[in-house]
């Protein structure tokens, strides 16, 4: 059995990692470099670094940022925003990022998704869906991109499914009801989402306690949970939450 994965997540905008909830009124929460290194030494498993206006800006992830981040940390580090092409990966795979994220270009060409994971491996292809409840329906949830702008009105689980056929090797699903909320993950997207593929799905949005990061992977069938909030404010700490998750008996990476 592979190990459960604790992450933390650096979106970054203007350079500064900044942090809001449900995608608006965005906070300042530090530098980025500074942030992964601490984040890397207290012994997070990965770190995803999103570049979120990227797509919205119609420009290019920061390569000097995303090179001086990848040389501070000793962890695997997936990068995310504005990637459009083979050779967009290809230029952040070689600037250190051991992984990519693809959201909005993947919905517009899935065809990117089937030609990256060919030319680089499934391993590097992260596929990042940010997920909201559709009005009036329990359980279904449909895909946003543009930065959670645009409502596509493709079924998630319908998405995840395809994008699993075209060779993703993970998922990072982000719920967009619960980001930054501190009110736990949304458990039936998660398990919905993990019982219907057989990629590992990292989940994002929600995390406010020690509970919660337990729930995503007991009840929503997680194989990672992405930290935000609750890292940036200090509100608990990579090794707290290890410490909590290796008591209650699950397959937890123990600090070094």
């Amino acid at each position: 059995m592979v190990a459960l994965r604790l992450i933390p997540c650096l979106d970054v905008a203007n350079g500064r990692v900044v942090k809001g909830v449900n995608f608006i009124n965005l906070r300042d929460a530090g530098d980025p470099v500074e942030l992964a290194c601490l984040y890397s030494d207290e012994g997070a498993d990965e770190l995803v670094f999103l570049d979120i206006k990227a797509t919205f800006e119609n420009r290019k992830t920061l390569i000097d940022l995303v090179s001086r981040t990848a040389k501070t940390v000793k962890i695997p580090f997936t990068v995310g925003g504005g990637i459009r092409s083979i050779e967009s990966i290809n230029d952040l795979l070689r600037a250190g990022a051991d992984k990519v994220s693809l959201n909005s270009s993947a919905v517009s060409n899935p065809d990117l998704i089937k030609d990256s994971s060919k030319k680089f491996g499934s391993q590097c292809i992260v596929i990042a869906i940010d997920a909201r409840k559709k009005i009036n329906q329990d359980n279904k949830w449909e895909v946003y991109i543009n930065g959670g702008r645009i409502n596509t009105g493709i079924d998630v689980i319908s998405w995840s499914k395809k994008v699993e056929e075209l060779g993703a090797g993970e998922i990072l699903l982000t719920s967009m009801d619960g980001d930054g909320t501190q009110k736990g993950y949304d458990l039936e997207l998660n398990k919905s989402v993990s019982e219907s593929v057989n990629i590992p799905v990292i989940a994002s949005g929600g995390a406010g306690s020690l509970n919660d990061i337990y729930e995503v992977f007991t009840e929503g069938g997680a194989s990672a949970a992405l930290l935000a909030s609750l890292l940036h404010d200090k509100i608990l700490t990579i090794k707290e939450i290890k410490s909590y998750l290796i008591e209650k008996n699950l397959l937890i990476r123990p600090n070094e």
